[in-house]
């Protein structure tokens, strides 16, 4: 790869990231052979200190003047706490949002460019108008833009024409379907990706893009549940669903993933089980790119010791707690590398397209995954 850079590189992670950014800035070393210098490092320390009433400030250890600067965030690890009159409190998305603006004020407009990466993107569900609301996604998206943020990259965006907000600047929305492949074929060797054994299912009408995706790539049928919703009611500010109604070919004895951007509390996906399990479904695998579980895990281990689902595989890109790593039936899904991949392209003034194009790699790895069950089976005949 060509050694002239769009600028000096610069990662700077938000509060929260230092274990996922520490990893990232190591594959990024190794990859520009600074692995055997353990002072060496492309992290820029930033920090927003806080007064006693909750206030705070940005402020960035040396200067980006000239830097291709990458702040990472994930506005959702609520793992994060601070002080405010006395008393412990866990960071918000919007305070994570405003310790970004605070970093990015803070450099100043000295960078020569500045990309965030936010891989669950900030209030991204709250994407589109319904009536009297505000479309908070959109106005974040300009806000920064108008910061003087040049890229944005996020991960399997609830709606990606959210980047219809900011149509002259960078947004790339990334999947992370490889990945998920590559962990369910290491969890899981006996895995077949024969169309009478396998299925994919979209849980709702808002995921069935990945799930077509999936289904295209891996060359298997494709189902989908569609949300009946109360739309005479609103709780928690949402339409309740009352039942999800399963459209697609017999389930009987087949293994089913199920595809979704996220798992919020968890009720939608034990729903959705249910009634797979009820239509013959045999393993039922998760694929989610972030696992949110706000109800807490108690509601998932009761439906996985009731034999519901097999594993849910998510990402690190953002928090999990210690006590999600520990369930059994929990597989993370490690992206820091395929990150450091993203900015070392970017920082080097060439096109991600061919990380972001997953085809050829899925083809393969599935190819020689079948190549080795067919292997197997045939050494089980002998």
């Amino acid at each position: 790869m060509k050694e002239n850079l769009y600028g000096e590189l610069s990662v700077i992670g938000m509060r929260g990231c230092e274990d996922f950014v520490a990893q990232v800035d190591s594959y990024l070393k190794e990859r520009r052979r600074h692995e055997d210098d353990s002072d060496f490092t492309y992290i820029a320390q930033a920090d927003c200190p806080r007064f006693g009433s909750g206030e705070a400030k940005g402020a960035i250890h040396k200067s980006m003047r000239g830097h291709d600067v990458y702040i990472i965030s994930d506005v959702f690890n609520y793992g994060v706490t601070y002080k405010m009159y006395g008393m412990t409190v866990p960071m918000s998305p919007d305070d994570h949002f405003q310790d970004l603006k605070r970093v990015i004020g803070a450099i100043g407009g000295k960078a020569r460019r500045i990309s965030v990466i936010m891989p669950m993107l900030y209030e991204g569900r709250q994407h589109k108008r319904s009536s009297r609301e505000s479309l908070d996604c959109a106005t974040a998206l300009q806000e920064l833009i108008n910061m003087g943020v040049s890229n944005f990259i996020t991960f399997d965006a609830h709606d990606p024409r959210v980047q219809n907000a900011i149509p002259l600047n960078g947004f790339d929305n990334i999947r992370t379907s490889y990945q998920m492949i590559k962990a369910l074929i290491r969890k899981y060797p006996d895995i077949t990706f024969d169309p009478e054994e396998i299925m994919i299912v979209s849980p709702d009408e808002g995921a069935m893009s990945r799930c077509i995706y999936y289904s295209s790539m891996l060359g298997i049928d494709l189902g989908m549940f569609y949300k009946r919703r109360n739309y005479s009611v609103i709780v928690n500010g949402k339409n309740p669903i009352e039942a999800h109604e399963y459209l697609g070919k017999d389930l009987t004895g087949k293994d089913v993933i199920i595809v979704d951007d996220m798992i919020s509390s968890g009720e939608s996906i034990i729903d959705v089980a249910e009634q797979l399990k009820s239509k013959g479904a045999r393993r039922i695998f998760v694929f989610t790119t972030f696992g949110l579980f706000c109800n807490g895990l108690e509601v998932m281990d009761k439906a996985y010791e009731s034999g519901l689902f097999t594993q849910i595989f998510t990402t690190n890109l953002i928090y999990r707690t210690p006590e999600l790593l520990e369930r059994e039936w929990y597989t993370e899904v490690n992206m820091c590398k395929y990150v450091s991949y993203i900015i070392d392209t970017l920082n080097h003034d060439e096109t991600i397209s061919r990380l972001l194009d997953h085809s050829g790699k899925i083809h393969k790895i599935v190819d020689n995954h079948k190549a080795e069950v067919a292997k197997l089976a045939k050494k089980a005949k002998k």
